[in-house]
């Protein structure tokens, strides 16, 4: 099995509350006060109390076109990823020689060479690294990543791999988008990083930790709409369509099913739920087709409270606080959880 023995997540210093970026929104893309009424409506119903954003609120203004925000997520991406994996690697015990895979993913900005390369630079990991970046995953990618790092390691070749995730959402906005998308994502969505380090069985570090037992991908047929980005010459404009919760309750429930029964597992064996904070309805919808409550999943409502929908990144950052929070006993079953463009699903299951 593979051994997670570190995650951590981190966030850019820039934190203020909903109605100072609802405010923003209004100012920045939104003429009438119709329009603004509207999107206040949907920014108070996202359960998000405040955001970080990747830079101070005042430079938003002054962010004209896809180069220039575009260079504004290279610098500040780099910076956090860098400090997620530091401070990953330091939980661990483990230093930036040890790596034999990173995994990079984001979807809020175009890096080549990719943020891995960058990152690696900057950090010393060694030259002979194996690299992988990941794009368009979205708000799946927390959980696929860690998924794929199990993929890698139970191959038997490496013994110690690493997830950075890295999502700027403050930099896609769209000032001439008034549709009801762009109004919902710019009350969820905020800025993070994280990362993961995993581990084979064999390596030293794997003697504490939730380990990796299975994972299961679903990739829904005739949903591409669901979710995603439209790119163009303004850059990243989001695509969110109102069927999204609707595809988690026709699915989710076999899909969890499918990763607990070759295990002889049912849902109420699982003591631990590491969901990504979608948004309100999504959650919802998770906890209706489960039979679960929101003490169930309190730690990724605590999380879209506090900082927002940080896509990739989100699911890592509750995976985080949940390893910090109450300790886990020997045998403990856990599932983390996300969904993304595709629409897709990946769940992966851990046992301490």
């Amino acid at each position: 099995m593979t051994t997670i023995a570190g995650v951590r997540g981190v966030l850019p210093p820039h934190r203020y509350p909903q109605a100072q970026l609802t405010e923003l929104f209004g100012r920045l893309c939104l003429p009438d006060q119709a329009a603004r009424a509207v999107a206040n409506r949907f920014h108070t119903s996202a359960r998000v109390a405040s955001r970080h954003l990747a830079l101070p609120i005042e430079r938003y203004g002054d962010l004209e076109g896809f180069t220039a925000t575009n260079d504004a997520f290279l610098s500040v991406a780099v910076d956090l990823g860098c400090e997620a994996a530091l401070a990953a690697l330091d939980e661990a015990g483990l230093l930036p020689s040890d790596v034999d895979l990173v995994v990079s993913t984001t979807v809020t900005g175009i890096a080549v060479p990719s943020l891995d390369a960058r990152i690696a630079a900057r950090i010393g990991l060694r030259p002979d690294v194996k690299r992988l970046p990941l794009f368009g995953l979205g708000c799946v990618a927390g959980a696929a990543g860690i998924a794929r790092l199990h993929d890698f390691l139970r191959g038997g070749s490496m013994s110690v791999a690493m997830l950075v995730s890295v999502e700027l959402c403050s930099l896609t906005l769209q000032r001439a988008d008034r549709s009801v998308a762009n109004m919902v994502a710019s009350g969820l969505f905020g800025d993070g990083a994280a990362a993961v380090i995993a581990v084979s069985d064999r390596h030293p570090a794997a003697a504490r930790g939730p380990r990796v037992v299975d994972s299961v991908s679903h990739l829904y047929e005739n949903s591409e709409r669901a979710m995603g980005w439209d790119i163009g010459g303004t850059g990243l404009k989001v695509v969110l369509g109102a069927e999204v919760p609707d595809l988690v309750r026709t699915h989710l429930a076999k899909d969890v099913e499918r990763l607990l029964s070759s295990h002889g597992l049912g849902i109420g064996d699982v003591a631990r739920w590491i969901c990504h904070p979608g948004g309100p309805k999504v959650l919802e919808s998770i906890q209706s087709v489960l039979g679960l409550d929101e003490d169930d999943l309190a730690m990724t409502w605590d999380s879209l409270h506090r900082i927002g929908n940080l896509s990739s990144a989100s699911v890592l950052h509750v995976f985080a606080d949940t390893l910090a929070g109450r300790p886990a006993s020997a045998g403990d079953w856990g599932v983390v959880l996300a969904m993304g463009p595709g629409f897709c699903a990946e769940l992966v299951l851990l046992r301490w």
